[in-house]
């Protein structure tokens, strides 16, 4: 999914994730500080603070999915993996191989069929034992 990027953003390529899914938080964390360690140009922001309102999506929508906004765009899925994989050093080679032609549409297959839907409820199940 490739949309425009938040209108604020810079050319520093800015992270949407939830902070509360405890998957998600383990993963953007590790990605989190690895970022400030080696001083890159990377946001990360959580779907469950004020930083929700730049990005032009409801919290249900950012809850569904990961978004990337890089170069003017939003990405979401195994492009916005894709897009913060090629922004660090370490990770370069799994945006490169999560290229390749047979990798990405079983990982895009993966992510949009299996993985972010089972997060997805697991992340409304949270939600409703808050209530």
């Amino acid at each position: 999914m490739t949309e425009q990027a938040p209108t604020n953003q810079t050319d520093q390529t800015a992270v949407l994730f939830n902070a509360d899914c405890p998957v998600c938080n383990f993963e953007i964390s590790h990605y989190a500080d690895y970022a400030d360690r080696n001083a890159l140009k990377i946001r990360f922001d959580d779907l469950n603070s004020c930083a929700l309102q730049r990005w032009g999506l409801t919290a249900d929508q950012a809850a569904r999915r990961l978004y990337v906004a890089h170069q003017g765009q939003l990405l979401s899925g195994v492009p916005a993996f894709r897009a913060l994989w090629a922004q660090m050093p370490k990770y370069r080679w799994l945006a490169r191989v999560s290229g390749w032609p047979v990798v990405l549409p079983t990982s895009e297959w993966l992510y949009d069929r299996v993985l972010a839907p089972l997060i997805y409820r697991w992340h409304i199940r949270r939600q409703a034992r808050k209530v």
